[in-house]
C-alpha cells in the first residue's frame, strides 16, 4: 500500500471484531465492496462521497482503502504523557494509492469512524512540515508547521517516538474536532 495512512487510538479495549461488527454496516451504505481479508483486515472502495459530506468528489478515480488493527500500539517507544492514559488499542486506516481524492476521502473516512468509535486520530508524522525525504528537518520548518496546527480549533498533541541512534521525532495526534477542521484548510494533505 502506497498512499495516506492514520491511526484511529482507543483508551478502552473493544477487539478488532467488535470494531468491525460497528464499522461494517456503516461501511456499507456507501461502499462496495466491503469485504474480509485473509489476514482479518476489511478492504473497501467508496462509492457514494456524498454519504461523507463530499458533493464534489468522484470516488470513482479513488483507490481502494484499508482498516487493520495497530499490533504495535501502544508502542514502548512512544511518549503518552500528553494523555491521561496511553492508548491500548490502534487500528490503521488506510489508501491503497496517494492522490488528492484519496487523502480527502481518507481524511472524512477518518473522521468519521473516529467519531463513531471515539478515538482519536494519529496522523503518522507532523502535519504542515515537508516531507522527510525533503531532508529539510530546520527550526523554521518546526515552527511553521507547529504554528499552522496551532491554528486550528480542536486538541492536538506531540507524540515523541524514538527514531534510533538516540534520535527522537514526533508526530500529531488529534481530536475529531481537529480533524474536521484540517480538513477544511486550505494546505490539507495526510501523511504518506
Amino acid at each position: 500500500m502506497s498512499g495516506p495512512a492514520v491511526g484511529l487510538w482507543l483508551f478502552e479495549p473493544r477487539g478488532f471484531e467488535n470494531i468491525l461488527t460497528d464499522v461494517v454496516p456503516w461501511l456499507q451504505t456507501f461502499c462496495e465492496p466491503v469485504e474480509t481479508e485473509a489476514g482479518g483486515d476489511l478492504s473497501f472502495r467508496v462509492r457514494n462521497a456524498s454519504h461523507l459530506g463530499l458533493q464534489n468528489v468522484d470516488p470513482a478515480g479513488a483507490c481502494g482503502f484499508f482498516l487493520s488493527e495497530d499490533e504495535c500500539l501502544p508502542a514502548d517507544d512512544e511518549d503518552y504523557s500528553a494523555f491521561p492514559v496511553p492508548p491500548v488499542q490502534g487500528l490503521i486506516l488506510c489508501a491503497g494509492c496517494s492522490g488528492p481524492e484519496n487523502h480527502l476521502l481518507l481524511g472524512h473516512l477518518a473522521l468519521g469512524m473516529a467519531r463513531r468509535l471515539g478515538t482519536l486520530v494519529d496522523f503518522d508524522g507532523v502535519l504542515g512540515y515537508p516531507a522527510p525525504r525533503d531532508e529539510t528537518r530546520d527550526e523554521a520548518d518546526l515552527a511553521t508547521a507547529r504554528t499552522l496546527v496551532a491554528s486550528l480549533p480542536g486538541t492536538v498533541a506531540e507524540v515523541s517516538y524514538d527514531m534510533g541512534g538516540g534520535d527522537r521525532w514526533f508526530r500529531h495526534v488529534g481530536d475529531t474536532e481537529f480533524l474536521a477542521a484540517w480538513l477544511q484548510h486550505p494546505e490539507f494533505h495526510l501523511i504518506k
